[in-house]
């Protein structure tokens, strides 16, 4: 297997500063205590739904500008496959609908699971048309004055 130990450090450094982000967002903003005496983890849903909105819009901006190689390349490792990466977590997500559902919040524990699946995808998508709108806006801009527009 053709390893580059360069790509693999882009993807280290940029998943230890994203790991590191998603833990001071996580000590910063406690989950929410609910009636019920389950705790709703509203920063890791706010974290991970976050994290798909800037990586559907870095995407779709690298893939506008061409190919997956060079810098374009270098900025994916690092920054999408790293730092937003060890921003986001599946595993937290796991991990608190386990303890919700430990805490008998059973419909909360599916409601937000599912949700926050959901609306992940809904946020790449925006991202995603985010990126595609500034695409256009940076390459169809104002007419240059003197030059007809059809």
């Amino acid at each position: 297997m053709h390893r580059r130990w360069g790509y693999l450090g882009l993807v280290f450094l940029g998943g230890t500063v994203g790991t590191a982000l998603r833990e001071v967002v996580t000590l910063a903003l406690p989950p929410v205590d609910l009636a019920a005496g389950a705790r709703l983890p509203l920063t890791t849903l706010g974290i991970n739904l976050l994290g798909a909105l800037l990586l559907g819009l870095l995407l779709e901006a690298l893939a506008r500008r061409g190919t997956d190689d060079g810098r374009r390349r270098t900025v994916r490792l690092l920054l999408g496959t790293g730092l937003l990466g060890g921003f986001t977590t599946y595993s937290a997500l796991a991990t608190d609908s386990a303890f919700l559902l430990q805490d008998g919040a059973t419909g909360v524990a599916i409601a937000y699971g599912l949700g926050s699946v959901l609306f992940g995808g809904v946020a790449t998508w925006l991202g995603i048309l985010i990126g595609a709108a500034l695409h256009r806006r940076t390459h169809d801009g104002p007419a240059v004055a003197g030059e007809e527009t059809a």
